[in-house]
């Protein structure tokens, strides 16, 4: 039996609650930036995150238009979904599909008082176009992964 996940179990647990590390290359000389970020995914659709306009997130996402975004379970058994694709759209954001996010991750009323709090951020949204996958599900084999 496989640790890896079948494309409908990678993209039902991408599609959870999770936050996720953003990767983005950042030049020659410096090693890829990684970030925390909040995102949301449909299954068989974008990723999309939402970001400050001018973080180095946006600027270096503009300049590389590719990422790669890693999702994990935190308790046993440890689980993860790395996806990787092209930035396919950067636009104004929604403040609806905002407000939505924020209370995705922090509930309605943490998620209001975010918003409220974060009202003059110039965001914009951030949409990546899955390519390739990587996944590892510890909870669907006993014992060690052959090989190891």
């Amino acid at each position: 039996m496989s640790w890896t996940m079948t494309a409908e179990e990678r993209e039902a647990f991408l599609a959870d609650l999770h936050v996720g590390v953003l990767s983005v290359a950042a030049g020659e000389a410096r090693p890829p930036v990684a970030a925390p970020v909040w995102y949301t995914y449909d299954p068989g659709g974008l990723v999309s995150i939402i970001t400050a306009r001018e973080s180095v997130k946006a600027r270096l996402l503009r300049a590389e238009g590719r990422a790669a975004l890693c999702v994990q379970t935190e308790t046993p058994p440890y689980a993860y979904v790395t996806v990787e694709g092209r930035v396919v759209e950067m636009e104004d954001v929604d403040p609806d599909e905002r407000l939505a996010q924020a209370r995705r991750y922090l509930g309605r009323e943490g998620g209001d008082h975010y918003i409220a709090a974060n009202r003059d951020v110039d965001n914009l949204t951030i949409r990546i176009s899955p390519e390739r996958w990587r996944t590892v599900d510890y909870g669907k084999v006993s014992g060690p992964p052959e090989g190891t």
